[in-house]
């Protein structure tokens, strides 16, 4: 078997463990995207149960791999880095041998148990700024020690078994040997970014045993290099090392670069993600707003809306997108306000597990309606932006729009117009693209290898008085949500008085 000797014209492998996919990227370090390969993923929903099968994850590796690699020379491939949905794990045996499901990002079965592990950890969230959230892993991993079964809550206990993040599982298997996770996936399992460890004081007090979480190091460390196994699974040479990711969402930022100080990501897909760059963490009163560690220093705070593309899907399904956007576009303002969540719960700018989504006001027909929920998230965006504002975070650098969404270049122009700023649309948008550049950075500066590898395909100015124009509009949006609780009068003020 050929051994890893990397040929002239390097090419840097992205991962991208997504909900519905797994995608593979080949990119060269100018961020000419050179193979690229995926393998469709199924998931498992009940009630509030989101599961995947790992297994799966594995043999679409391998798929996305050998797709990539079509028309690609594999020894050129100088590194590669895997993202997964934030939140999302399962349980490994001493073996590497998945024992659970993975639970999924999303998947909202520990309530009680959030509400415990915020207990126990009052004085730790408190200082780091976080609201412990039933989808974040270190409570699932709780009720996983409470309601597993029980041969395995035995074996939990005792220490026997291993947490493992979506990447980390993958690049376990494709190393052959257990691996360190890095310190943004490990964000929402508990892990202290200030204090660069597990709170071990809130494991005890929990009763999971510390050692079964992994070890923790900065994103873009060397964690490994693929085994015969991991070789022959994707296709690439023995010795091809694997470099700690990142979340998907901080890997989506890298593809936009958006890493210096003052810039910010905007990702709109099912829902909305706001991620940007600070030189202090930001701390968040509310719990809406938490901040990765910057791999070059300083933070990634962010935070996530329930609101997004999501609600288009649900309110009109299989409809013509883009012949809606051309109706839609008649309608500004549209004739009511639309609170667009996908599902009850709110993240993000407040946090508000009970909202609701509404509409407000008289709608023409469904093109109206149309309008007004693409304008409702673009008005949930710019009061995001005004939370962050608010906190104290400079939301004046440049502002970059990425995921699904983007695709409308109508919507992109509306958000442009509400926002009343100038955005930028990468050209190779998508979180694996984000594992490339940071397979290529390795232990070097992120921010200057993204520099050289994110193109910039388009760039959208506000259309003249459209800010104007959607102003009153906002304003009666914002109002309608103080009404409900979900914001309180002051911050109401405040955002208005920013238009």
């Amino acid at each position: 078997m050929r051994k890893h000797q990397p040929a002239a014209g390097r090419l840097w492998a992205g991962v991208d463990v997504g909900t519905q996919s797994l995608r593979v990227l080949l990119v060269d370090g100018a961020g000419t995207v050179a193979g690229h390969g995926s393998q469709a993923l199924t998931s498992r929903r009940t009630g509030d149960r989101h599961e995947q099968d790992p297994t799966d994850w594995w043999a679409a590796l391998g798929t996305a791999f050998r797709r990539a690699l079509r028309d690609v020379e594999p020894t050129r491939v100088g590194a590669l880095a895997i993202c997964g949905t934030s939140g999302t794990f399962l349980l490994a045996g001493p073996d590497g041998a998945a024992r659970t499901p993975a639970l999924m990002y999303d998947d909202a079965r520990a309530q009680r148990e959030a509400e415990d592990v915020a207990e126990a950890g009052t004085d730790v969230w408190a200082a780091l700024g976080y609201a412990t959230q039933p989808s974040w892993a270190l409570p699932k991993l709780l009720w996983l020690l409470r309601h597993g079964p029980a041969e395995l809550r035995t074996d939990l206990t005792a220490g026997r078994l291993a947490l493992r993040h979506c990447g980390d599982y993958l690049a376990a298997r494709l190393t052959g040997s257990p691996v360190a996770t890095d310190w943004s996936t490990a964000l929402k399992t508990g892990y202290d970014p200030d204090g660069g460890g597990w709170p071990t004081g809130v494991l005890d007090t929990l009763g999971i045993p510390s050692d079964t979480l992994p070890r923790v190091v900065r994103p873009g460390t060397r964690i490994g290099s693929l085994d015969p196994t991991g070789a022959a699974h994707t296709g690439l040479p023995v010795g091809v090392p694997v470099r700690a990711g990142m979340t998907d969402g901080c890997a989506a930022q890298i593809a936009a670069g958006a890493l210096d100080a003052g810039s910010w990501n905007s990702v709109l897909g099912t829902t909305l993600v706001l991620k940007g760059v600070t030189p202090v963490r930001l701390t968040d009163p509310v719990g809406a707003v938490y901040s990765h560690r910057h791999p070059d220093g300083g933070w990634l705070p962010g935070g996530a809306s329930n609101v997004g593309a999501g609600a288009l899907e649900a309110r009109f399904p299989g409809v013509d997108r883009a012949g809606m956007d051309r109706a839609a576009a008649g309608y500004e303002p549209a004739g009511g306000l639309v609170y667009p969540l996908r599902s009850p719960g709110e993240r993000f700018p407040f946090v508000r597990p009970a909202a609701e989504p509404f509409e407000v006001g008289t709608f023409a027909d469904d093109a109206d309606r149309y309008a007004a929920v693409l304008q409702g998230v673009a008005y949930v965006e710019r009061l995001c932006y005004a939370h962050l504002r608010r906190l104290g975070a400079d939301v004046t650098g440049p502002l970059s729009l990425t995921g699904g969404a983007t695709r409308s270049r109508y919507w992109c122009q509306l958000r442009a117009d509400v926002l009343g700023r100038e955005v930028t649309l990468p050209r190779t948008a998508e979180p694996a693209f984000g594992m490339a550049v940071l397979a290529a950075a390795g232990d070097d500066n992120l921010t200057a290898t993204a520099r050289r590898m994110v193109r910039v395909a388009r760039v959208l100015a506000p259309r003249p008085g459209t800010r104007g124009r959607f102003a009153e509009p906002y304003a009666r949006f914002v109002d309608a949500l103080a009404v409900r609780g979900h914001v309180d009068e002051e911050f109401a003020t405040y955002a208005k008085e920013l238009s």
